[in-house]
């Protein structure tokens, strides 16, 4: 009797990153929870943080239809390869043209569900929309109130035309 395990693969494929680049986060992200794992990648400034934080989101959402126990996945493994590589040139001097590789990589993540359950340290909240706040209609003023505005708060030119001339 074999049993099966409780994976969860997501591809990401024509990724417009160097694979050296997103190797660099990905690395970082094996053996840790999903919480953690997303956390790590919401704090990462690095530009290929964001695509593999879908990728990630992804997995996860794809593992809730097939009905696993989110909570308990972890990521088992990541895998960055090399895709298609666009050759450009740019010109140099005295006629000569220099290469310019423009690379792509393909990404595979495949999580897991634990065996036992591990107590996750925080809890991500999703951000926020935040509110407008209405003004207040300004109200026309009455002949009285404009008088006294313009009694208290005399303004700049006519605090200038008040002057005394020397």
């Amino acid at each position: 009797m074999t049993m099966t395990k409780n994976v969860q693969t997501a591809k990401l494929n024509y990724l417009k990153i160097a694979p050296r680049k997103v190797r660099l986060i990905a690395n970082t992200l094996k053996g840790l929870s999903v919480q953690e794992a997303e956390a790590q990648l919401l704090f990462r400034v690095q530009r290929s943080s964001k695509p593999l934080l879908k990728l990630l989101r992804s997995a996860l959402a794809n593992a809730k239809n097939n009905k696993l126990d989110v909570s308990k996945m972890f990521v088992s493994s990541i895998l960055v390869n090399p895709g298609p590589m666009l050759k450009r040139f740019m010109p140099r001097a005295q006629g000569r043209a220099a290469a310019i590789h423009k690379k792509m990589s393909h990404v595979v993540l495949t999580l897991e569900e634990a065996p036992t359950l591990k107590i996750n340290r925080f809890v991500i909240n999703p951000p926020t929309k935040k509110t407008k706040k209405i003004k207040e209609k300004v109200r026309p003023r009455t002949e009285e109130a404009s008088k006294a505005a313009a009694v208290k708060k005399p303004g700049f030119l006519r605090r200038i035309f008040q002057r005394k001339s020397i």
